[in-house]
């Protein structure tokens, strides 16, 4: 500095240097023998304490863990786009059956015969005449759910969407296979024919 400007900050208060750090400038960031930097010096990370070096087993933990968040972050990335792709795909299938089934439901407005299925786990039922009715028992028609609503189709319509979106078929009647295991068919649940009410 200047003498000038020495001068100047001296006067707005500012302390001169002490004799000792005047003579020589001091690396901070060395230690007083020579030597690699100390740890945090200049990098905003606190000092290592005085003789506690960081054991090769404390370092390989660390890494371990840093690899373990990287594959778990990995991990849930391709989840969330496995799961973006599959939305994707249901929602192209969807579209593609709504397309395929315009004009060819059977629902009619004067159907006054409630059929009952399950679907997802929930009895849900869909309004039939007579002969619907027994087509759709028979195996001939099918019903496909769409936005909410339960649809009537032919059992070729009702193939072509189990192709196309599977999930939509809501009550497909195979009229071959065996009837379901009814718990009460065991004989000690028979009702005795002698029996007096």
């Amino acid at each position: 500095m200047s003498d000038s400007l020495r001068n100047q900050l001296l006067g707005l208060g500012f302390k001169p240097r002490p004799a000792k750090e005047s003579a020589k400038t001091v690396d901070r960031t060395r230690p007083k023998g020579g030597g690699k930097p100390r740890q945090g010096a200049g990098t905003g990370k606190p000092p290592r304490p005085a003789g506690k070096a960081r054991s090769r087993e404390d370092i390989d933990l660390a890494k371990a863990y840093a690899i373990r968040a990287q594959r778990e972050k990995e991990e849930r990335i391709a989840a969330e786009q496995a799961r973006q792709e599959e939305a994707r795909k249901r929602r192209e299938a969807r579209a593609r059956l709504a397309e395929m089934l315009q004009g060819k439901t059977l629902n009619r407005d004067d159907a006054d015969i409630a059929r009952h299925f399950e679907y997802g786990g929930k009895i849900k039922r869909i309004y039939v005449t007579a002969d619907q009715l027994r087509a759709l028992n028979a195996g001939e028609l099918g019903v496909i759910q769409q936005n909410g609503r339960y649809l009537l189709v032919t059992a070729e319509v009702l193939a072509q969407a189990e192709q196309l979106f599977a999930p939509a078929v809501a009550l497909k009647v195979d009229p071959g296979a065996p009837a379901a295991d009814d718990p009460y068919a065991d004989p000690r649940y028979q009702v005795p024919d002698d029996l007096v009410w």
